[in-house]
């Protein structure tokens, strides 16, 4: 019995066609539970759990192409070397990211007392100082032509221009959005406003935008359903009809593209952009960093930062000074 639900839980983590559980990591029965507990238990986010999988077997095929075949016989010299190998290939971020993944499955690992210490504590990542993020934003001229361009005769485009303009007025995440049922739409004294379920469990609420409003009310007069079904729901192939399933993310990731290339904007924007175009078009109008930090239920005002991009159009007016 037990080794029936390892081998479905092992399944369900899957990463493509290669299994999560490479041999080092299920040399004995106790140990390869020891390591589905940590994606199946301990990660909750099905984001995280999928990119630390990937980490995690990565480093395992190394492993095996450099002979290490016991867990106990990992050093933090092996360790430091494949860090040291990815950097060559990878981005500072992506490194740091399957060092951190390396770092806490040997953590849980010697919880579980699996093996006695941590190889990976001694291994240092590449720095990484991050200033300004590299979303592309738009500017409010753009976002309005964007959200006027979309024809909204019909259902579909009514969902978009209120999905994007969600996302640009709450400073959303694509993924709390999706998530959003219509129950989530409610009236709190004279406004609307909108609960979205982000990172974590957490729940945030938000007082919607006048013009957020408007876009979501004439979304919902066509959206007489139960108030359980899902806000954002996606199309049955080319009918325009909508399905009981949600958007997924990547669902959004295409619409946006296709919105933006009918409506004549090259920028390559994607569902973060109208995260960061919001957050922007706010600071630029005498918002506070505090208080964008709480629209977009940021735990540090630093993260927050990363989204103003206010000194974009300074570098740009200082450009056009060299008059040649």
């Amino acid at each position: 019995m037990t080794t029936e639900i390892l081998r479905r839980g092992e399944a369900s983590l899957q990463v493509g066609s290669a299994p999560l559980l490479p041999l080092l990591f299920s040399r004995d029965q106790s140990t390869a539970e020891r390591v589905l507990d940590f994606f199946s238990a301990n990660i909750r986010n099905p984001n995280t759990r999928k990119a630390y999988a990937r980490s995690v077997a990565s480093f395992a095929r190394w492993c095996e192409r450099h002979g290490i075949s016991e867990l106990r016989a990992v050093l933090p010299t092996h360790i430091a070397t494949y860090i040291e190998e990815l950097q060559a290939t990878l981005a500072a971020p992506s490194v740091k990211l399957q060092l951190a993944a390396i770092r806490m499955l040997f953590d849980w690992l010697v919880v579980g007392q699996i093996v006695p210490t941590n190889p990976a504590n001694a291994v240092r990542g590449p720095k990484h100082v991050v200033r300004k993020g590299k979303t592309p934003v738009l500017s409010a001229e753009e976002t309005r032509e964007l959200l006027d361009s979309i024809d909204t005769d019909t259902p579909a485009g009514l969902r978009d221009r209120a999905l994007i303009a969600l996302l640009v007025y709450t400073f959303a995440r694509v993924g709390a959005a999706v998530k959003m049922r219509l129950e989530d739409v409610y009236p709190q004294g004279k406004r609307t406003w909108v609960r979205l379920h982000e990172k974590g469990g957490k729940r945030h609420d938000m007082p919607c935008h006048h013009t957020l409003d408007g876009y979501l009310e004439a979304f919902l007069e066509h959206r007489r359903a139960d108030r359980k079904t899902w806000l954002f729901p996606s199309l049955a192939g080319r009918t325009g009809e909508f399905t009981e399933q949600p958007m997924k993310p990547v669902d959004v990731w295409r619409m946006i593209r296709r919105r933006a290339l009918a409506a004549g904007i090259p920028t390559a924007i994607g569902c973060h952009t109208f995260r960061a175009t919001g957050i922007t078009e706010y600071l630029r109008n005498g918002g506070k960093l505090e208080i964008a930090q709480q629209m977009a239920n940021h735990e540090s005002a630093r993260t927050t930062g990363l989204y103003d991009r206010r000194n974009d159009q300074v570098s740009l007016d200082e450009v056009e000074r060299i008059l040649i």
